[in-house]
């Protein structure tokens, strides 16, 4: 009986959103969703989801989620790699939930356990009675599709300010991607000499 190969590989994203830093606010909540190509599918886990509102501590300053990522991922070729796309929202002071901030990152390449810290940004009002009125009326501008964070197009002319900061971890495992004709392991030294000299 001879072996078929495989003609798609696999990417299991584990990990968790562990938190947040934003010095200015506080009782945040994290949605978040990926953006991928055109021949990846998702075959198991969850695509989006939100967490719990954290508060900061007394002795820190930092916004503490811990939400756990679980997603498994089918393709053909790398094009399109998924990204991981986050917006982070909470209250101001009239207690409308307003967008404290957007960021992406491309799920890591390599197999393993890593962690990426993604600068958050807002988008900004053009004129000063646009940011007034927006802040009078407690509607901020805001991206109506937060996936369009991880694409360039249609963001060109967007003006933002950049605000806070979101720590992931991974844990990356693929399945069959050497057998296809990719390799993402570390580079393997061809010609290496010793570092000691002969005696």
């Amino acid at each position: 009986m001879a072996t078929s190969s495989p003609s798609v590989f696999l990417l299991a994203v584990n990990g968790q959103i562990e938190g947040a830093n934003f010095p200015e606010y506080d009782n945040l909540y994290c949605k978040y969703c990926y953006v991928y190509g055109h021949d990846w599918a998702p075959t198991t886990g969850l695509e989006e989801g939100i967490t719990q509102i954290t508060c900061k501590s007394s002795h820190s300053h930092r916004l503490i989620w811990n939400f756990p990522l679980e997603t498994t991922f089918k393709s053909t070729n790398p094009y399109g790699w998924p990204q991981l796309v986050v917006s982070v929202y909470g209250p101001d002071v009239f207690g409308n939930d307003v967008v404290r901030g957007y960021g992406a990152t491309h799920i890591p390449f390599t197999p393993g356990l890593q962690t990426r810290t993604i600068p958050m940004f807002v988008p900004e009002p053009t004129w000063r009675l646009q940011k007034f009125t927006s802040w009078l009326l407690g509607r901020r501008p805001e991206y109506t599709d937060p996936k369009v964070v991880a694409q360039g197009e249609g963001r060109e002319v967007t003006r933002v300010r950049s605000q806070g900061f979101v720590t992931v971890s991974f844990n990356i495992m693929t399945k069959d991607m050497k057998k296809i004709g990719y390799d993402t392991g570390p580079p393997v030294p061809s010609n290496t000499q010793s570092a000691t000299p002969d005696r």
